[in-house]
């Protein structure tokens, strides 16, 4: 086991092959997929073929950067994941994206924000990044109220065109960042 990082409560490590019934489980649950897909489970091949190998990937093209399985250090429970990784549509030198997925069963017990400030910390003092953002749906308040207890902070509100409309999205999208400036001026 491969681990990238650990908290009080968290081990965040490298996934492997044979994380896959842990993601399927996880993309499994309606509530955990609502704000992303409106409620779908992502089909096991799918997993397999696509989600899995892609999160493999990024070990190899970025240092340090990543899919990292979030796993209960006390029972070394699978908990979900965290990702910290470079932009995707208009990469930024030192600029990543934060996100995160985790069960229904660890919401609410603060592990999002934790593993969120860890990797943010991480990302400012180990891997060279100036700026940290995130994004959710509008309407998604328990990701935001992560957001902003990791930090970050409202940057816009902004709509985009998806191809299947999920209830809520009429309300738009919203970005949080924080930039290592700011993050120092706080500590």
């Amino acid at each position: 086991m491969q681990i990238f990082l650990e908290t009080d409560r968290l081990t965040l490590r490298r996934f492997t092959g044979a994380d896959e019934d842990n993601l399927v489980e996880l993309d499994g649950d309606p509530e955990v997929m609502r704000f992303l897909n409106g409620g779908r489970p992502t089909p096991r091949d799918e997993i397999r073929d696509r989600v899995l190998p892609a999160f493999l990937g990024y070990y190899e093209r970025f240092e340090g950067f990543g899919f990292w399985a979030a796993v209960e250090r006390s029972t070394g429970r699978f908990l979900g994941w965290f990702h910290f990784r470079p932009r995707r549509d208009e990469p930024r030198e030192g600029e990543v994206e934060l996100g995160y997925r985790l069960r229904r069963a660890a919401w609410g017990r603060g592990y999002a924000t934790e593993g969120s400030r860890a990797l943010i910390h991480k990302g400012f003092t180990e891997l060279g990044v100036d700026r940290v953002f995130a994004g959710t749906m509008a309407v998604n308040l328990g990701s935001r109220r992560v957001m902003e207890k990791s930090g970050l902070t409202l940057v816009r509100t902004f709509h985009q065109d998806w191809p299947d409309v999920i209830d809520g999205s009429e309300h738009g999208e919203v970005e949080y960042a924080l930039t290592r400036a700011d993050w120092q001026a706080r500590r």
